[in-house]
């Protein structure tokens, strides 16, 4: 069982954890997914997120600003 999970946060103030507690490279992936997906391009999703075991959150994508952290991946986005 892995330590990461992977949460996305609507304008409508509800959160949904789409994975929990996968392994590194199946949040990546996922985060991936969920910051390009419809109900993102419809403005639905403000923020996803992926933490880990100890609730520290590792990646951050925000509607409008792309991906906030972690800074490496700022340049990517």
């Amino acid at each position: 069982m892995g330590e990461f999970s992977v949460c996305q946060f609507f304008e409508d103030g509800t959160h949904e954890y789409t994975r929990q507690f996968v392994p590194a490279e199946e949040a990546v992936e996922a985060f991936r997914h969920y910051t390009n997906s419809v109900a993102v391009r419809m403005g639905m999703v403000s923020r996803v997120i992926i933490t880990d075991g100890g609730d520290c959150t590792c990646a951050e994508w925000i509607y409008g600003k792309g991906i906030v952290y972690p800074p490496e991946w700022m340049a990517k986005n």
